[in-house]
């Protein structure tokens, strides 16, 4: 048996106390707050403190640029080019007054000329392509003491220096470890506690715990990335029976939703740790996860939506119907399958605030476990979700108008850019039916004006 030197037993006694202080600690500042959803106003006096840190390094860096007459931010633009919102045939006729004396009216064919209209449409496409640049992080104007955000920062003053020295290690060194024993403990509790609660018989007491225990864990989630998170309207939240949609910027919206919220899940069933968590919740929620064979089948994932919906007792269903994620700048076009099953439509408009954190994730440029590393190294998470009035589809409108309808709203209340594009482009090359409709254009443009002078 081996004996302790009093050194090694002062040593092991300190650390059974540090553990039993941090257990505590946790326990009683955000354990049993998630619980019964309260909080003692730590983080938002954490924030005000970083804001006030923000302002007086921005004003150090200020002074020290103009000092040594360096630019310190690139500049801030919303675009590159103005473009006024005109129609192929009208530039064209303007094209044609400056440049031909042929004018489109009076000679309905083509002209070399018509050429500078598409050049100069690419060169403005490529210069200032508003897709692309809606999958990566935005610069910010301001530095937030993350060497990430900023790549124009230069050594400015020593003092400066040592508090961005002083953020890394705590962001390292303490923020880090304990949010990842909060992530490790909400999931722990949500695989033990799903589990247990699919034990229980169908009822009230099974659907009161389980809501609780989604809930609680969700909520240990939310304090492992130290989020702040501002709800808006809570008296339009999704109800049962309906579909609950929201813009898409990163994989944690579902526990910044889900932390207010009861929710049926959508997704493919997934391996590894996922998969576990997946096959726990299901014992105790009704949530919606399909095989990988089915995810392509349009009709059977509309017709488990439908079945799902029509039983106003089940929980809402909440979906991303842009697919993917898009930077905190936008809206992207909404997949029309949400929207074609005739249910009550719950929007919700989400916006993160990048000062303390950008929650963007560009999932082509990062992996899972490094971006989850950057979200637990920044210095907060800050957002605002708004619950919009519930919308219904008309009678008079397809699916597509009715998502589109949906997005605006949703860009409109989070101060978004409404864009008609793909969020598929991220990936995946411009269908060829895109380059049609302008082809299309141009020819019903000269046929069309070709036959209208025949009949006159």
């Amino acid at each position: 048996m081996f004996l302790l030197l009093p050194f090694d037993s002062l040593i092991v006694n300190l650390l059974g106390i540090s553990l039993t202080v941090l257990f505590t600690l946790l326990l009683v500042f955000i354990i049993v707050p998630a619980i019964f959803g309260v909080s003692f106003g730590i983080r938002k006096l954490y924030m005000k403190t970083l804001l006030k840190i923000f302002a007086w390094a921005t004003l150090r860096m200020e002074r020290g640029a103009k000092e040594k007459n360096h630019q310190l931010y690139k500049p801030y633009t919303n675009g590159i080019i103005a473009k006024d919102p005109t129609s192929l045939e009208e530039e064209i006729k303007e094209i044609r007054r400056s440049g031909s004396s042929k004018a489109l009216d009076k000679t309905p064919e083509f002209e070399l000329s018509d050429i500078f209209y598409f050049c100069r449409k690419g060169m403005e496409t490529i210069m200032d392509d508003e897709v692309t640049k809606r999958f990566s992080a935005e610069e910010l104007e301001s530095w937030n003491l993350l060497s990430r955000t900023n790549y124009n920062f230069q050594y400015i003053s020593l003092r400066l220096t040592i508090l961005w020295g002083l953020g890394v290690l705590i962001r390292y060194c303490f923020l880090l470890p304990l949010r990842i024993a909060l992530a490790f403990t909400g999931i722990s509790l949500l695989v033990v506690g799903t589990t247990m609660v699919g034990y229980l018989p169908n009822g009230r007491c099974k659907e009161f715990l389980s809501k609780h225990v989604h809930l609680m864990c969700y909520r240990i989630c939310v304090r492992a990335l130290t989020a702040i998170i501002t709800y808006h309207n809570r008296k339009n939240r999704p109800r049962n029976g309906g579909i609950c949609v929201a813009n898409h910027t990163s994989p944690i919206d579902v526990i910044i939703l889900a932390s207010d919220g009861y929710y049926a899940m959508v997704g493919q069933v997934h391996g590894g740790l996922m998969g576990v968590i997946q096959r726990a919740m299901v014992k105790a929620c009704p949530h919606i996860w399909f095989e990988r064979s089915e995810v392509k089948d349009r009709h059977l994932v509309a017709k488990r939506l439908t079945e799902h919906v029509q039983d106003k007792s089940k929980l809402p269903i909440l979906i991303f119907p842009e697919g993917t994620c898009i930077n905190n700048t936008s809206v992207m076009m909404f997949k029309k399958g949400s929207f074609e099953i005739g249910a009550t439509v719950y929007p919700v408009a989400i916006k993160y605030d990048p000062q303390f954190g950008d929650a963007f994730w560009n999932s082509s440029k990062y992996g899972m476990v490094t971006y989850l590393l950057r979200m637990m190294t920044s210095w907060a998470i800050v957002c605002s979700v708004w619950y919009l009035p519930p919308m219904t589809r008309e009678k008079d409108e397809d699916a597509v108008q009715f998502a589109n309808r949906v997005k605006s709203a949703i860009a409109r209340q989070g101060g978004l850019v409404d864009l008609l594009w793909d969020g598929g482009l991220k990936r995946e090359k411009v269908k060829d039916t895109f380059k049609e409709e302008q082809q299309k254009l141009y020819s019903k443009m000269i046929v069309g004006n070709h036959e209208d002078r025949s009949r006159s």
